[in-house]
């Protein structure tokens, strides 16, 4: 696999799984290591999950950060698990967002439909259903600028975990 499809297809999959002929606390241990030997990226570890991020003065609103999960199939082979995401403050505000706007939407057409039953005026209520879908929209259009901004960033992670797995 070139390096080329290797990039792209960490744009376009945010998530990937693969093997590696090593033992899981092997692997668990080169981020060990990585984490005292470097200061480019902040490496945490949990049980056999590591998370990658970027360093402070390098990270802004949409910078992403890698969760590793690296689990034993057996004593000799493990299976890694990848995850690009956002910093879980901003996935949880965006998640709040879009609960928010479909939670009005469903609320103004359950009153609108209540009003046209009783054949009553329901303008307002289709007027706000629209404006919750203008919202919608623009809350997606910003989801795909961040996701596109932080492209770089994915690369930079990517590239780090593959030259980890390396040592």
């Amino acid at each position: 696999m070139s390096n080329s499809s290797t990039l792209n297809e960490v744009v376009l999959r945010p998530r990937f799984k693969f093997e590696r002929p090593q033992n899981n606390e092997d692997l668990l241990s080169l981020f060990d290591k990585a984490k005292k030997d470097q200061n480019h990226f902040i490496v945490s570890r949990i049980d056999n999950h590591v998370f990658i991020k970027l360093p402070k003065h390098k990270q802004h609103f949409w910078s992403p950060q890698l969760h590793l999960e690296i689990e034993e199939i057996d004593s000799n082979n493990s299976l890694l698990r990848g995850l690009f995401g956002p910093n879980p403050t901003v996935w949880t505000m965006f998640m709040f967002f879009h609960f928010i706007v479909g939670g009005l939407f469903l609320g103004f057409g359950v009153w609108g439909y209540t009003n046209w039953a009783l054949k009553t005026s329901y303008a307002v209520q289709l007027s706000v259903m629209f404006l919750m879908i203008l919202i919608w929209v623009a809350l997606y259009v910003i989801g795909q600028m961040g996701k596109k901004t932080g492209k770089d960033g994915m690369h930079l992670l990517h590239g780090f975990m593959k030259d980890t797995l390396r040592d």
